[in-house]
């Protein structure tokens, strides 16, 4: 085996995050790593690049057969390990070729030899099939661009075991299959690699192996051509889902909660509006779902209803309960009865920095103050609440948001938004990064919460979710909303005909 993880066990304060944790590598192979969130997947990846150094952890890696101690990322990546994590390390303001060499500068005695830099920054551009010139700053390019360049910065450290956290999570199908295509020529070149993913498609697709963990500890490590989707989905989640998209008996109502007419949303100094043309609506009780490629508008339609944080010059009607509203910023959104969780839950969705309940109890403290002084005992119950109802994996809601996996994180920020007890809910890309255990807790709290009254307007780039889930379905397409479809019957075909249309 090219790398081994013998009984790892890893402990945080309050929580063991992995025990008597055993995988192994074969040289040469792709390597699938599933399991719910907060399985241990990710920790056990930083314990093999040396992001938790030894001695933080019980165990033995082997490299090649040889016991390894790495202290730190640099022992790792010497030893030829590269881990890509799913938040990107890329700097925005350099170029490509910065980044790719970035703490491994080319160098010409004591200066940096910028020509060689160039020159070697092309070759592995093209060995990622990036056809970009290597002096574009990265803030340029798209999600599915700087994924490559990560890839690209890899590879130049004549990486045997690349590891890749996620690569798929915030691509279009487009980006995902170049980048799975990508993966397969690495193999190809000798790369070993190990993909953690929650889209379980990808995974029996690509990989040759694939383990799961299950509460940090490994359940099974099985051949991928003898596995099905539900096999994974047992080992992982260790009993069956019937049903991804549980079924939903309810039926929406007629009134309608949310109506926007000839909605249009210019940017400062540009001549092209974002937005134009925006009509829709959205029922009492109703999902309404938004498709459409990365770069439609969708994120921008959601974000411009929601108080404009963006600051677009925005003209039409925006109608709640058939009241026209301005709503000039998010706080004005709120008291008005709507929430925005959004797709970038590190950037704009959580405070990482605060505790499980502060974050929870964030966007509607006049429900837990008293005289304007929060009460800390009613935070706490309020916060337990989400915590048991949304069953999320924290040893305490005083735990820092910052140390909780992913899905939990995405969960937290669903908890926080269904405190500020809102009509119409936008969920943005919310199963993002999350398993597929979670993915079904959430789409039931989703027809529980429609069946109560509220309406959610749910955006994904996974059209299989948006026509599982909605009612309704709106395909955008360069800013405009390109038709709208009734989800019984439609097809995926059909909303990518939709989404390419102007």
């Amino acid at each position: 085996m090219l790398l081994e993880a013998r009984g790892v066990t890893k402990t945080f304060p309050g929580v063991k995050a992995l025990e008597e944790v055993s995988f192994c590598v074969a040289a040469g192979e792709i390597h699938g790593l599933v399991g719910e969130n907060g399985a241990g997947k990710s920790t056990l990846m930083k314990v093999l690049s040396g992001v938790h150094p030894w001695g933080t952890f019980q165990g033995d890696l082997l490299l090649q057969g040889e016991s390894q101690r790495f202290r730190a990322i640099a022992d790792s990546e010497r030893a030829g390990i590269a881990i890509i994590h799913q938040e990107l390390a890329l700097v925005p303001e350099l170029t490509i070729y910065e980044n790719l060499f970035l703490g491994h500068e080319v160098r010409k005695g004591f200066v940096i030899d910028w020509n060689e830099t160039i020159r070697r920054a092309m070759l592995l551009l093209k060995k990622v099939r990036l056809d970009l010139h290597p002096g574009t700053k990265v803030r340029d390019l798209g999600v599915g661009q700087q994924q490559l360049v990560e890839i690209a910065k890899a590879l130049g450290r004549d990486v045997k075991v690349l590891i890749l956290d996620e690569p798929t999570a915030a691509l279009n199908e487009g980006d995902c299959d170049n980048l799975l295509d990508l993966v397969r020529g690495l193999k190809q070149e000798g790369v070993t690699c190990v993909l953690i993913s929650h889209k379980l498609k990808e995974v029996l697709r690509i990989a040759d192996r694939v383990t799961v963990l299950r509460d940090g500890r490994t359940v099974c490590t099985l051949e991928a051509g003898e596995l099905s989707e539900g096999d994974l989905i047992r080992h992982m989640v260790g009993r069956e889902l019937a049903e991804i998209y549980p079924r939903r008996n309810h039926q929406p109502g007629s009134e309608k909660v949310l109506e926007v007419s000839d909605w249009q949303a210019l940017r400062d100094g540009s001549t092209k509006p974002a937005l134009t043309g925006i009509n829709f609506n959205v029922k009492r009780g109703e999902i309404v779902g938004f498709a459409g490629l990365m770069g439609s508008g969708r994120t921008e339609l959601a974000r411009s209803l929601f108080g404009n944080p963006d600051g677009h010059r925005l003209s039409g009607a925006l109608r709640l309960n058939g009241t026209e509203v301005r709503l000039r910023h998010p706080g004005e959104a709120i008291r008005a009865g709507l929430a925005y969780a959004s797709e970038d839950r590190k950037g704009n969705g959580l405070i990482l920095t605060q505790d499980v309940k502060q974050n929870i109890t964030l966007a509607n403290l006049r429900a837990i103050a008293k005289h304007g002084i929060v009460d800390a005992l009613a935070e706490v119950k309020a916060a337990e609440g989400y915590r048991s109802a949304l069953a999320i994996k924290t040893p305490s809601v005083e735990q820092r948001v910052s140390a909780l996996s992913g899905g939990t994180q995405q969960k937290v920020s669903v908890a926080k938004w269904l405190f500020a007890e809102p009509r119409v809910l936008i969920l943005d890309e919310p199963t993002r990064g999350i398993d597929v255990g979670a993915r079904f807790e959430l789409y039931t709290l989703m027809n529980t919460l429609v069946a109560k009254g509220m309406s959610i307007l749910l955006i994904s780039s996974e059209l299989a979710e948006v026509l599982g889930m909605s009612d309704r379905v709106y395909v955008m397409s360069a800013g405009r909303i390109a038709g709208e479809l009734a989800s019984a019957g439609a097809t995926q075909e059909q909303v990518m005909h939709l989404a390419t249309r102007f």
